[in-house]
């Protein structure tokens, strides 16, 4: 099952102006800023000892272990350009809305004599500012995987099932087995 978050997240990623740190110590050095120079809080951050984030700090040591590496990355590229990030929210949320490209399980519950069997459906389509600011605020509201699922069937029940109102009044979809979802800004 792919994670909403971590899509939401790489969809700012085409918004940065400029790179992530490359080399380890480059990484850890902005995350060690990004704490305000606390070794031990990046050491809590990455699992690893505050000497060993100093060796990193100085280019002591360069090459981590991978999962070590893919946990750095993560976490800078969680922390990159945060004006940028909030400019592109901004505008997500105000003007452009979302583009989603999502293949998954959708089911629903409507009126007695309606189909409301679960069934597999890949979906492409522009979520309008106001639902894209629903998923987004609820994102940085620290809302669960499970949260911003609800989140995104209520906004692609809404514009897609619903079309914005204009049918399928009180129809209520759910989003499971999630196989994959891309955002775009």
């Amino acid at each position: 099952m792919s994670s909403i978050d971590a899509a939401l997240h790489d969809a700012f990623r085409g918004a940065f102006t400029r790179p992530i740190p490359k080399s380890a110590g480059a990484q850890v050095r902005y995350l060690v800023r990004q704490h305000q120079g606390s070794t031990r809080a990046v050491a809590a951050l990455l699992g690893v000892s505050q000497r060993t984030v100093e060796r990193y700090v100085r280019d002591q040591i360069k090459s981590p272990r991978a999962d070590l590496a893919a946990r750095m990355t993560a976490e800078v590229r969680r922390r990159w350009q945060p004006q940028v990030r909030a400019r592109a929210r901004k505008a997500a949320s105000t003007s452009h809305g979302l583009m989603i490209d999502v293949r998954a399980r959708f089911g629903f519950t409507a009126a007695p004599g309606t189909t409301d069997d679960a069934r597999v459906r890949h979906l492409t389509l522009a979520l309008p500012p106001h639902q894209a600011a629903r998923i987004l605020d609820a994102q940085a509201a620290g809302a669960t995987d499970r949260d911003l699922q609800q989140a995104t069937a209520d906004a692609l029940g809404e514009t897609y099932f619903r079309q914005g109102g204009t049918r399928a009044h009180g129809l209520d979809v759910e989003l499971t087995d999630i196989e994959q979802i891309a955002f775009e800004l």
